[in-house]
């Protein structure tokens, strides 16, 4: 029984070492886990900052220059919209310029077609695009930038469409521009079977005065 006893003994007392041991090999681990917390919390904000940062700059470029550096589309806001009869003496159909003029304060591109509609007495006319090729260009700020739109000329003696208004949406924007319209009063009656007034893509009409 003794023999027992102080075997039982040893085995407890060797529990307890190895107890202690594990116990401090924890103690030990656990004071090596804040420095490398505290490591990973560091390198984290710093991230964090530079998101912060790099989303800072997006908002700004979005405003201003672009993304990247690059530069914004033009804004409808941003432009000053105005139209002129350009119609030369003999030309077969009627001819409208639009001015788009940078007013924004920034350059900004503008690329494609301009959405246009008339106005009229028999309800809105959209104009078709001429299929021109069309390419970017950067409008400088307080430059302007010109597209024509062609109409037929009513020479059919009778009342035809009258014309009250030029509607304007400058590309890639959803807000509208309402203009006078400046051209002749009237268009011949349409057939239906297309709309007669077509419209060229940024920089098809001249540059005017």
């Amino acid at each position: 029984m003794r023999v027992r006893k102080l075997t039982f003994a040893a085995l407890a007392v060797a529990a307890g070492l190895s107890l202690t041991a594990c116990q401090n090999d924890d103690d030990a681990m656990a004071q090596n886990d804040p420095p490398a917390a505290s490591a990973g919390s560091s390198s984290g904000g710093g991230k964090d900052s530079a998101g912060k940062g790099s989303g800072g700059q997006g908002t700004a470029a979005g405003t201003g220059s672009g993304e990247n550096g690059k530069i914004g589309k033009c804004r409808t806001d941003d432009l000053d919209i105005s139209a002129t009869d350009s119609t030369i003496d003999g030309d077969t159909e009627g001819t409208v310029a639009v001015e788009l003029k940078n007013g924004g304060g920034r350059d900004c591109v503008l690329s494609g077609y301009a959405g246009v509609d008339l106005k009229t007495s028999a309800g809105s006319l959209s104009a078709e695009r001429t299929g021109e090729k069309s390419t970017p260009m950067t409008l400088k700020d307080g430059k302007s930038v010109y597209f024509g739109v062609t109409y037929p000329i009513n020479k059919s003696g009778g009342s035809g469409v009258r014309v009250t208004a030029l509607v304007v949406t400058p590309p890639d924007e959803t807000k509208s521009f309402s203009v006078e319209w400046p051209g002749a009063a009237t268009l011949p009656a349409t057939d239906g079977s297309g709309s007669p007034v077509k419209v060229g893509p940024m920089g098809s009409a001249g540059q005017g005065d």
